[in-house]
């Protein structure tokens, strides 16, 4: 029988790199990023990944109007970059900070009526009639 090659597997960092040339892919995995609740370097490695994408660090550097050295420490793994810089980088990616709500874990019970609080609701009992006496 004869033994059929096997193709070489595209290489995982230059067809990361080819997608995250694009604002939204880009944006698409940052935001995955930041729901890694499990790993708090994941978005710094992700962002890592955009700036690379992006020209590198001396590229975005020069366009965020950063040192590059410091761009490189921010973007290091014991990295912590400040606001400022966060947007400054994420600018010259051709992305922009935003904010946004959670989403209610439990919106179905919020719409029949439920409340999301762990106290237990308070009832207050009603009676069906009340007779108040009138002033004669």
């Amino acid at each position: 029988m004869k033994r059929e090659s096997v193709p070489p597997a595209v290489p995982a960092k230059n067809y990361l790199q080819k997608r995250l040339q694009d604002p939204v892919t880009a944006a698409a995995y940052l935001n995955a990023a930041v729901e890694d609740d499990d790993d708090p370097g994941a978005f710094l490695q992700a962002l890592r990944n955009v700036t690379d994408a992006q020209g590198g660090i001396g590229t975005v550097a020069n366009i965020a109007g950063l040192n590059r050295q410091q761009l490189y420490r921010t973007l290091s793994a014991r990295g912590n970059p400040e606001l400022r810089s966060l947007v400054k980088i994420l600018g010259a990616s051709g992305l922009r900070l935003e904010v946004t709500p959670k989403a209610p874990p439990q919106a179905s019970l919020r719409s029949r009526g439920a409340t999301s609080s762990s106290r237990p609701s308070k009832r207050i009992k009603t009676t069906s009639r009340v007779r108040v006496p009138t002033p004669e």
